[in-house]
C-alpha cells in the first residue's frame, strides 16, 4: 500500500516528511518523493528505490519549504521509476495519491487535447485537472471540489498548489486518510503511523470527506460539499495503537483496506492502460493442461473459486486439494501441469510440502504468497505476489480477497493464451476487476447494517451459509469466519446439497446465510432457500439490487451489495463474511485478533 504524508506549518518540513515516510515502509514501496512550497514556488524531488535514494536526491539539491506532500509508491499504474514517482505535478499542481482511479484513461484522452501528460500513471490526471480548472478562473478550493466530482475509483489524496503557501487540499474515497493536530501545524497521513512522531489527536476522514487544511485551521466537507464535523481520535499506547488507528481491531482495520490492498494487487496483473492481464513471461499457460492448487483454510476456498473461473473462462480442468492430505494420496502428476501453491505467509509447512512434492516430480511450480521473502516465494519456479501488506489479525481478510484478486488476473492470461476468451472479453473481464475496490468501498457502506444483523446472529450456537457455483466457497468462507472468531458452530454447503442430509439440522429460528447474486444459478438458489424456509430457518438473503426485487418476500432480512459482473461477484460477496462474523465475535466479547487455538501462520505439519 502506498503512504501519504503531508505537514502545513511555519517551520521547515521536508525533514519530517522523510521521517514520516520511513515510518510508512513497513507498508511496502518502490519508489518516493516530495513535493514542498516555499515563496509560494514548488519544489519537487523523487527517487526510484528506497528512502535513502530520495536522502541522497536531497542532500544534492536541498528542497524546503514550511508546506509540504509526501509519498512512498507501490506502482500501480506506470513502471516503478523516477518518472512515474509522486508527486506529481502539472502546472500550478501538486499531487500525492494512492489507489485506483478507474476512469483515468477517458479523462486522460479528454484533457490531451489540450494538455500534455508527462507519467504512466493515472495520479497525474488529477493534477492535470485541477491546474485546468484553475486556469479556467475557479478558486483553489472549487477547483479541487470539481475535479474530485470527475473521479471514480477508490483514492485517498493531497495536493498543493503553486502560490497557496497557506492550504493543503485532502479527499478520501475507499482509501484510508486521517487529519493530525498540532501546534501552530496541521498535519495529514494515510495512517496513524505517519503521524504517530507529530501528533495524537487524530481526525479520521469518512468515506467521500474532504478538507481544507492551513496551518492552524481545518475545514472538512462530506461528499455533497456540506460542511462536516467529524471526532477527534486520541491515539495512545505506542506505535502499534497507532497502526491500528481508531479501529477496535486490526482485523477491521484490515478489512476497511481492502480497497486499497485489491487496488496493490490489480497493479501486478492488469495492465490498465491495454485493460489486459499482464504476467511474467515466465508463467505461460499456452502448454498447460491442468492445474493442480493447493492450500489450506481461507486460501483453499479462494482456490476452490479459481476452480470455476479457470474451467470456465480458460477452459482448463483444475485440481483443488487440501495441503495437509495432497502428498499422502500419491497423486497422479502430469508433466504438462501448473501446481500452484497458495499461502499468504508463504510458510505453510504442508503447503510447502507439497510444492516441494511436485517440485521433485519435474512438475511447474508457482507460489501465489504475500511475502515475497518467504520459504515458499524463493523455491517456486515463479512467484507471484498479492501485495495485501502486513497481515495482522489472524483471520484472514485482505489477503483473502487478494488471492481471489490475482486468481482472477491469471484466468484472463490463461484464457488469452488458450484462446478461449477474445479480446473483447478479456477487456470486459479486466474492466470488472479493475471496478472492484471501487464497488468494495460501497460495500463497506452497508457496515452499520451488517452490524445491526449480526446481533441476532451472535445469540445462536449454530448456522449455515449456502451458495451455488462460485459462491459455495464464499459459503465456505463465511462459515470458516464465524467459527474461527466468535466460536459459534457453523457450516457452509452448497444450496442443492442441503436437501441430500443437512436439512435434518434445521429447525425453527436456524441461522441460515444465503449467498445469492443475481446469476444464471440465481432461480436455483432462490428455490434452495425456499426448502429450507420452509422448515423453519431464519434467512438472511445477501444479493444485489437485481436479486433483491426478485426474492425479497423469501427472506427474513436482506442485504443488497453493489451489483458486480459475475466474474468478480465473490470477491465483494466475501465483505459481508468478514463483517458479519466480526460484528458477531465483537457482540460475544471475543478476541478477534488472536482467538483461541490459532496461529496466523502454520509452520509445523
Amino acid at each position: 500500500m502506498c503512504g501519504i504524508i503531508g505537514i502545513i506549518g511555519t517551520s521547515e518540513v521536508t525533514e519530517r516528511l522523510v521521517d514520516g515516510l520511513k515510518r510508512l515502509e513497513y507498508r511496502g514501496y518502490d519508489s518516493s518523493g516530495i513535493a514542498v512550497l516555499k515563496g509560494g514556488v514548488l519544489n519537487r524531488a523523487r527517487a526510484e528505490g528506497k528512502i535513502k535514494a530520495l536522502e541522497a536526491r536531497l542532500a544534492e539539491k536541498h528542497v524546503d519549504g514550511s508546506i509540504g506532500i509526501a509519498h512512498t509508491r507501490w506502482a500501480t499504474h506506470g513502471v516503478p521509476n523516477k518518472t512515474n514517482a509522486h508527486p506529481h505535478i502539472s502546472g500550478r499542481a501538486a499531487v500525492v495519491h494512492n489507489g485506483i482511479i478507474e476512469n483515468f484513461i477517458e479523462l486522460r484522452e479528454a484533457l490531451s487535447k489540450t494538455r500534455k501528460f508527462e507519467t504512466e500513471t493515472d495520479t497525474e490526471v488529477i493534477a492535470h485537472l485541477v491546474d485546468d480548472a484553475l486556469n479556467a478562473g475557479l478558486s483553489p478550493i472549487d477547483a479541487f471540489s470539481q475535479s474530485l466530482k470527475k473521479l471514480r475509483g477508490a483514492y485517498a489524496l493531497s495536493l498543493i498548489i503553486d502560490g497557496q503557501d497557506d492550504t493543503m487540499f485532502i479527499a478520501r474515497s475507499g482509501s484510508p486518510l486521517a487529519i493530525g493536530l498540532g501546534e501552530g501545524e496541521t498535519y495529514a497521513g494515510s495512517d496513524a503511523m505517519a503521524l504517530a512522531q507529530l501528533s495524537n489527536r487524530l481526525i479520521y476522514l469518512e468515506e467521500g470527506d474532504w478538507a481544507v487544511l492551513t496551518k492552524d485551521s481545518y475545514h472538512i466537507f462530506d461528499e455533497n460539499d456540506v460542511p462536516a464535523e467529524r471526532p477527534i481520535s486520541i491515539i495512545s499506547g505506542g506505535p502499534a495503537m497507532a497502526e491500528k488507528g481508531n479501529y477496535r481491531h486490526f482485523m477491521l482495520k484490515e478489512i476497511y483496506e481492502q480497497p486499497e490492498t485489491i487496488g496493490r494487487t490489480l497493479s501486478n496483473y492488469i495492465d490498465e492502460f491495454r485493460v489486459k492481464a499482464d504476467l511474467p513471461d515466465a508463467l505461460s499457460f499456452s502448454h498447460i493442461d491442468r492445474i493442480i492448487i493447493v492450500a489450506c483454510g481461507t486460501a483453499s476456498y479462494a482456490a476452490m473459486v479459481a476452480k470455476y473461473w479457470f474451467e470456465q473462462y480458460a477452459g482448463l480442468a483444475v485440481d483443488i486439494d487440501i495441503a495437509s492430505e495432497f502428498r499422502y494420496r500419491k497423486p497422479v502428476l502430469m508433466k504438462n501441469s501448473l501446481f500452484i501453491a497458495v499461502s499468504q505467509s508463504g510458510e505453510t509447512a504442508d503447503t510447502l510440502a507439497a510444492l516441494r512434492y511436485c517440485k521433485q516430480a519435474g512438475i511447474k511450480t508457482a507460489a501465489l504468497v504475500n511475502v515475497m521473502t518467504s520459504t515458499m516465494a524463493r523455491e517456486a519456479d515463479i512467484a507471484l505476489p498479492i501485495n495485501a501488506g502486513p497481515e495482522i489479525g489472524v483471520a484472514s481478510t485482505k489477503a483473502f480477497t487478494s488471492q481471489l484478486t490475482a486468481l482472477a488476473a491469471l484466468t484472463l492470461a490463461a484464457g488469452r493464451a488458450r484462446k478461449t476468451l477474445n479480446a473483447d472479453m478479456e477487456t470486459e473481464l479486466a474492466q470488472a476487476l479493475i471496478q472492484t475496490p471501487r464497488l468494495v468501498s460501497e460495500a463497506l457502506k452497508l457496515d452499520p447494517k451488517i452490524e445491526a444483523m449480526s446481533d441476532d446472529l451472535s445469540k445462536h450456537s449454530s448456522a449455515f451459509y449456502l451458495g451455488r457455483g462460485p459462491h459455495v466457497p464464499i459459503a465456505f468462507e463465511g462459515a470458516l469466519k464465524l467459527k474461527e472468531i466468535s466460536y459459534i458452530h457453523a457450516e457452509g454447503y452448497a444450496a442443492g446439497e442441503l436437501k441430500h442430509g443437512p436439512i435434518a439440522l434445521i429447525e425453527d429460528g436456524t441461522p441460515v446465510i444465503v449467498i445469492a447474486p443475481m446469476d444464471e444459478l440465481f432461480e436455483k438458489t432462490i428455490s434452495n432457500l425456499q426448502e429450507v424456509a420452509s422448515r423453519g430457518a431464519h434467512i438472511l438473503l445477501i444479493t444485489d439490487k437485481e436479486g433483491a426485487a426478485f426474492a425479497e418476500a423469501f427472506a427474513h432480512e436482506l442485504l443488497i451489495l453493489p451489483t458486480s459482473h459475475a466474474f468478480t461477484a465473490p470477491i465483494i460477496m466475501s465483505i459481508a463474511m468478514q463483517l458479519l462474523a466480526y460484528h458477531a465475535a465483537v457482540h460475544l466479547g471475543t478476541d478477534v485478533d488472536q482467538p483461541r487455538n490459532l496461529a496466523k501462520s502454520v509452520t509445523v505439519e
